[in-house]
């Protein structure tokens, strides 16, 4: 079997494909799809052409986190689906579609503007989403290109088996090299989500630097939501941090919410950051997900953030591998449960 590896060059500029030849025994786990670096292993792929392996998938130029390449003079915002699509694509084949989605434009659902989804149905493209990332978040979504797909993607979102990791820099310092955020969520006024507890009642284990609440401070007249945030510190520039983040069980605004809630909010954020200019900067970073229509192959998508998210830093910051990422990312163990 010829496992397909993918690369994106930082800044997302050029597109590069390359192959290697693996044996694996029939018990093992299937081919892992992925957008990792193999120096020396890799070939331009300057045009769209049909991978190796048996998702048969797609990979095109990339220039930025939806942007269409500035050489043919596209200007934002735009409206035209073909445009949009065309500077997206991180991912494609015949089942599934992963668009590096810009910040500022929703998925679907739009009642008086227009969303992703519409502007795909309006220039003759049906595309069913697996989940959403907030209208203000950019990067990696993933998207069934038939009806038939839909449901076996969205059940990985349910039962928890995608890889989700999001970049996002915070206006703050201090945090802990990694962390993990376990506070349980509940719908408030105005339809906004919250903590299902007040402020005061979040407490730090430091040597565990695992923030959570005493289970007699949780709201006991809402219903509430168990919620688990992990996150790993990438850099930082004496103002803001990096940070990568997974958000284990992916409730809405859950990472927007944790953050705000003990004290490092999003840079830009509208809603849980208070006030401040410019984008949201949380970025859907990367997606791993099982291609079923392809014998179970793993698919690992990612998306790198455009210039418009490293702009608060002052260069940006070189990012761990998927690896060494994922095993940062695992939760704390909770001392209550020991």
């Amino acid at each position: 079997m010829r496992p397909a590896h993918f690369v994106v060059a930082a800044g997302g500029a050029v597109l590069m494909l390359a192959t290697k030849v693996t044996a694996r025994a029939p018990a093992q786990r299937p081919a892992v799809m992925r957008l990792t670096p193999a120096p020396g292993q890799w070939r331009e792929n300057s045009n769209s052409r049909p991978l190796p392996g048996r998702a048969g998938g797609r990979l095109r130029r990339h220039s930025g986190p939806g942007a269409p390449p500035a050489s043919r003079g596209y200007r934002w915002p735009v409206s035209r689906w073909a445009e949009i699509r065309d500077g997206a694509v991180v991912y494609e084949d015949r089942a599934a579609l992963v668009l590096n989605k810009p910040a500022g434009l929703s998925v679907m659902g739009e009642r008086h503007e227009t969303d992703l989804v519409r502007l795909a149905a309006e220039a003759g493209e049906k595309l069913y989403p697996a989940h959403r990332i907030d209208k203000v978040t950019s990067g990696a979504l993933l998207l069934a290109r038939e009806l038939r797909w839909h449901g076996g993607l969205t059940r990985q979102f349910s039962r928890r088996t995608v890889d989700k990791v999001y970049l996002a820099i915070t206006r703050s310092t201090g945090l802990p090299a990694r962390g993990t955020i376990d506070l349980p969520l509940s719908v408030g006024r105005k339809n906004r989500v919250r903590v299902a507890a007040n402020r005061a009642a979040i407490a730090l284990d430091e040597p565990g630097a695992r923030w959570s609440i005493p289970p007699d401070e949780e709201f006991s007249g809402v219903r509430t939501y168990p919620s688990v945030t992990t996150f790993l510190t990438l850099g930082g520039d004496g103002r803001r941090t990096l940070l990568a983040v997974h958000p284990v069980t992916g409730r809405r605004h859950q990472i927007r919410v944790h953050l705000a809630w003990i004290g490092h909010p999003i840079e830009g954020d509208p809603l849980f950051g208070g006030p401040g200019g410019g984008r949201t900067l949380l970025h859907s970073w990367r997606l791993g997900f099982d291609a079923e229509w392809a014998g179970g192959a793993r698919i690992q998508a990612e998306a790198p953030p455009g210039p418009d998210f490293w702009a608060a830093l002052p260069a940006p910051v070189p990012l761990p591998g998927w690896a060494a990422t994922r095993e940062a990312l695992q939760p704390a163990p909770d001392p209550a449960a020991s």
